[in-house]
């Protein structure tokens, strides 16, 4: 037991593997330095030795060696983890216990009350006094109840709320460290649903769904207890719903959880429906389709409606049922319990309590009903959740990353397919490229031709296959992703802008970055002079998406984000596509002082962007099919020089200088 409970705190995210050699006592004796010394060699393979995870708890292997025996078994433990709402709730343990104590005590002095009542009654029915001693116990009681509700509110909701807080940071942050190919195969509208509406069923099913159950836990047996002691017989008449209550619990709740499963995900059908349409509004404007996306929206908004409405019915019969019961057992103890006041069995005092605690087991037995929907719903929504927690990235960090020494690029032998084409042919093949440092590199060719993919491997936005991409002498999978990416600034040819000013854009990988150094990074993209145009500077803002800009200056904002890094290489993926090509030819000029001692490679429709590069490499269907000098190409006669040929021709027609 010692050996699994320090497994479960030592390697709560990984299958581990340990060995224990039964033939050296020494190692029996003293475990712990075994078992550290295993779980890093663990830690730091994890990745080569295809390590297992485990959706609701831990698993792992024992290797035994007994006389030179091997023998296997395979251990599960089950341990309070952060899968399931019990693991949530112990971390906020005290609170929750402090909010518990709170709610037995306003149980506790509730349950008081009907005593004092009866009590009270006796001695008006035997003509005694002490009425308004008995009231004054009733209002001391009612100040003791308001203050504890407050103190189990404050603690019980406040650790709900702390919960929602911690797995919505926990699945954020998970979402920052997942590849760029987990969101091609997840909508934007499911991920939101998950950090809204299955976060908000977790936060309700940690707080009231907790007072839900502890109530009923403490409440039914002590006022059960109490209605023993005045009267059994009665009490086994109110007490015969209760294991017709339990078997509809049980059934109720399978079918609760399986039916609030598809609501939810028809929640986040409905949630990309509406994130689709209003990002793509202006298409939708321009091709007059407003009546389609409406019906088509009706449609997805009516079936989201239908799974609720089915969730809805099962649960509406659940609490009239409990009514139902609740009624028949009070009408069955106002007939027995008459009889025994009459007969003189019990006192009116007597009867007045019992009536009075079989009604305050009205709200247990409804609440378990509420607990079986509330909890249900936290725990397929925490299903889902986790679903997207277990989901580990592709590109992961080295074990042990290296320095790198300069910014020279070697590609070697690159061969790479998207995992969506198996079967197609690759989208790179046989990319051999050195990368000087300090030199420019002009890539060219064809759309679809590998330009863009190329240049994703460096940073490994697209994790190339081991050993084919190296920079400054080190295979790229062997460094630190942060150091690597902070090398590089990239320019994609489709920027992103956040809503914000233009300044925090600009800033925004370099937020430390004075006004002047941001000035003078949007001066080298050509952007200076329009963003001091515009009636609030560089505190314009931009808009979602940078929509209040045009293209050509998102592009430029992007590459003064870029240029503010200050980045040993730069890569620009065509950023200056939407600017016009006497524009393009003062910010390349300006950027070629910029570009000295650093590593670049741009990659541009216009060829009149590269013809200054140290080197130029023509694509073509994902292979390289030119390389060498702007002279050199146009010499040769090939794809290049055809490309030229036909943007030179195109210029004139314009009326642009060649």
């Amino acid at each position: 037991m010692l050996l699994l409970e320090y497994l479960d705190t030592v390697s709560t995210d990984y299958t581990a593997l340990i060995v224990i050699d039964k033939s050296k006592p020494s190692v029996q004796r003293q475990p712990w330095r075994k078992m550290l010394r295993v779980l890093a060699f663990v830690q730091r393979h994890k990745r080569q030795e295809n390590v297992a995870r485990s959706g609701h708890s831990l698993s792992g292997i024992i290797v035994i060696t007994r006389t030179f025996k091997l023998r296997l078994f395979l251990f599960r433990v089950r341990s309070l983890s952060m899968d399931r709402l019990t693991g949530w709730l112990w971390r906020y343990r005290r609170r929750v216990l402090f909010g518990f104590l709170s709610l037995l005590v306003v149980d506790g002095a509730a349950l008081i009350v009907p005593l004092v009542i009866r009590g009270a009654i006796d001695r008006l029915a035997s003509g005694e006094g002490g009425v308004l001693t008995s009231g004054l116990y009733i209002v001391g009681l009612a100040a003791v109840v308001m203050l504890f509700r407050f103190l189990w509110r404050y603690f019980l909701i406040g650790s709900a709320r702390q919960i929602e807080r911690d797995l919505r940071s926990k699945l954020y942050q998970h979402l920052l460290r997942l590849s760029a190919s987990f969101y091609n195969e997840h909508k934007t509208g499911d991920l939101m649903a998950h950090a809204t509406n299955d976060i908000d069923a977790v936060s309700r099913a940690c707080g009231f769904g907790v007072l839900t159950i502890a109530d009923p836990i403490f409440m039914i047996p002590v006022a059960i207890g109490i209605m023993l002691s005045i009267d059994p017989r009665l009490t086994l008449y109110a007490i015969i719903p209760l294991p017709i209550l339990t078997v509809f619990m049980l059934g109720f709740g399978k079918v609760i959880h399986r039916r609030f499963e598809v609501v939810q995900e028809a929640f986040s059908g409905l949630m990309e429906k509406v994130r689709e349409n209003v990002a793509g509004i202006r298409v939708v404007k321009s091709f007059v389709q407003e009546e389609g996306t409406e019906r088509d929206f009706a449609a997805t908004n009516s079936t989201f409606i239908d799974k609720n409405m089915a969730l809805v019915r099962m649960w509406g019969l659940f609490e009239p049922l409990i009514e139902l019961l609740g009624g028949a057992t009070m009408a069955i103890v106002l007939w027995a319990g008459g009889i025994s006041v009459i007969s003189g069995s019990i006192s009116l005092g007597d009867f007045v309590a019992f009536s009075q605690y079989l009604m305050m087991l009205t709200w247990p037995m409804i609440s378990l009903g509420w607990a079986v929907n509330i909890i249900q719903r936290g725990r397929a929504s925490l299903e889902r959740i986790n679903r997207l927690l277990a989901a580990e990235p592709e590109i992961v960090d080295s074990p042990h990353p290296q320095a790198t020494h300069g910014s020279k690029i070697e590609i070697k032998n690159l061969t790479f397919s998207y995992p969506s084409r198996d079967g197609n042919a690759p989208a790179l093949s046989n990319i051999d490229l050195k990368i000087e440092e300090g030199t420019t590199l002009g890539l060219v060719g064809l759309t679809g031709s590998g330009k863009s993919t190329l240049v994703r491997m460096i940073p490994r936005v697209f994790d190339p296959p081991p050993g084919c991409v190296h920079l400054g002498g080190e295979d790229v999978h062997d460094l630190s992703l942060a150091v690597l990416r902070g090398m590089i600034g990239f320019v994609p040819q489709d920027p992103f802008l956040f809503s914000a000013s233009i300044a925090e854009n600009i800033a925004f990988g370099n937020p430390g970055a004075n006004t002047d150094q941001v000035q003078q990074a949007a001066r080298l993209a050509g952007i200076h002079d329009e963003i001091i145009a515009f009636p609030e500077g560089y505190e314009t803002r931009v808009g979602e998406r940078g929509i209040a800009l045009s293209g050509g200056q998102k592009q430029r904002v992007a590459i003064a984000r870029a240029l503010l890094l200050v980045p040993q290489i730069l890569i620009f993926d065509d950023p200056l596509s939407a600017v016009d090509a006497e524009r393009e030819a003062f910010i390349l000029s300006n950027l070629r002082e910029f570009f000295r001692g650093r590593t670049a490679i741009i990659i541009a429709h216009r060829l009149s962007a590269v013809m200054h590069a140290d080197r130029i490499v023509v694509l073509d269907k994902g292979q390289i099919v030119e390389r060498g000098t702007h002279a050199e190409l146009l010499a040769r006669g090939g794809i290049y020089r055809s490309i030229w040929d036909l943007q030179q021709a195109e210029r004139e027609v314009n009326g642009e200088p060649a």
